[in-house]
């Protein structure tokens, strides 16, 4: 194979270098006769650390429909994708080496009737533990759960299931080496989850200062999904005639977001930048999250880190574009550290060391 040579700043650090492919590999070791495929800032490839491939508003979709979302997640430069829940399988998609890596969490697992239609196992608290250990076995480290959704009997979001129930769950999934996420609106579900390990919280709008100090301690992980944040209003405005507490709680979540997130950042609890594609809203859209997380208020360096660098550390790929690492990164013809609109217009993307977009 014909080695490539791209040169630029290569971000975190912004030293300009002559960044070589090799094998699939990077090399900074001059490679005679090498092609010249790039030039611009270098950024490690991006993250999307919240999505759904299979997955649309109705339920699972073909697979040409999966290779069109994973394709135009690739094209705006996610070139790892945590999928939190999808309920086809979607492992052939690591035979394709033109397809973003992908680390898979299984199918959602939800109490019964509590979630969408299509999307989810539904259980009941028994149950838990069992399909917990099925879908650690089956996906790529990660586990999904719902950790509150709407209880139409309460007319307001509640806990899925009961602290005794999340936390065996919990204990189940770490038993067989799996990591555990949790969809969590609201505040009540939180501490339960939180006192009991879980890794990762997705959206995380219920948070509190003592919420906060918790996930700290513990290394929790925050994915706060801004853009869907977003859709609240939405939520609230179609509930609302049923259900005016329910109304009244995700207006009150959406009016107090970005304090929440804010907060969790200041404290130190880990961020990282999720788009939650595949159900209502459409793959491709990272540069537009790492944007909204800067609008919160996040400096831009660490916006695009949660994009980036320190997101691929939390997976367990390469954070930097160091010798030997895995060639996957972004080339942009302008620095995104000074302007991250440019996120939406890469000029080169490498995948495996290939050129593919």
């Amino acid at each position: 194979m014909t080695a490539l040579r791209f040169s630029g700043p290569v971000l975190p650090d912004g030293e300009p270098r002559d960044v070589y492919v090799v094998d699939g590999l990077v090399t900074f070791e001059q490679q005679p006769g090498a092609e010249s495929a790039g030039e611009g800032w270098i950024v490690p490839g991006l993250v999307d650390a919240h999505c759904h491939v299979g997955l649309d508003p109705d339920g699972g979709v073909d697979e040409a429909t999966q290779e069109e979302q994973a394709t135009a997640d690739r094209d705006a430069g996610a070139l790892l994708l945590r999928d939190c829940g999808s309920p086809v399988d979607t492992r052939w998609i690591h035979d394709r080496e033109d397809l973003p890596r992908l680390i898979r969490a299984g199918r959602h697992i939800a109490r019964t009737k509590r979630y969408i239609r299509n999307y989810a196992h539904e259980v009941e608290p028994d149950e838990l533990p069992a399909y917990v250990a099925q879908e650690a076995q089956r996906g790529d480290g990660w586990v999904k759960l719902v950790g509150d959704w709407i209880d139409r009997d309460a007319g307001d979001l509640t806990p899925s299931f009961p602290p005794e129930a999340f936390a065996a769950a919990i204990e189940v999934a770490h038993a067989h080496g799996a990591k555990v996420t949790a969809h969590c609106f609201g505040a009540e579900v939180l501490p339960g989850l939180i006192d009991a390990g879980i890794d990762c919280i997705e959206h995380g709008t219920g948070l509190t200062p003592d919420l906060v100090d918790a996930m700290v301690a513990g290394g929790t992980a925050l994915v706060p999904t801004v853009m869907q944040l977003n859709n609240f209003p939405e939520y609230a405005a179609a509930a609302g005639g049923k259900f005016p507490d329910y109304a009244t709680t995700m207006t009150d979540l959406h009016t107090r977001r970005r304090d929440t997130i804010m907060a969790a950042y200041e404290a130190g609890v880990p961020i990282y930048a999720g788009t939650d594609a595949g159900g209502v809203l459409p793959h491709g859209g990272i540069a537009g999250e790492v944007l909204e997380l800067a609008a919160y208020g996040i400096p831009t360096h660490d916006a695009l880190g949660a994009a980036s660098w320190r997101a691929r550390g939390w997976l367990g790929w390469n954070p930097v574009l160091e010798e030997g690492a895995t060639a996957d990164f972004v080339v942009y013809p302008r620095d995104p550290l000074a302007d991250l609109e440019v996120l939406r217009s890469p000029s080169r993307i490498v995948l495996r060391g290939r050129v593919v977009a």
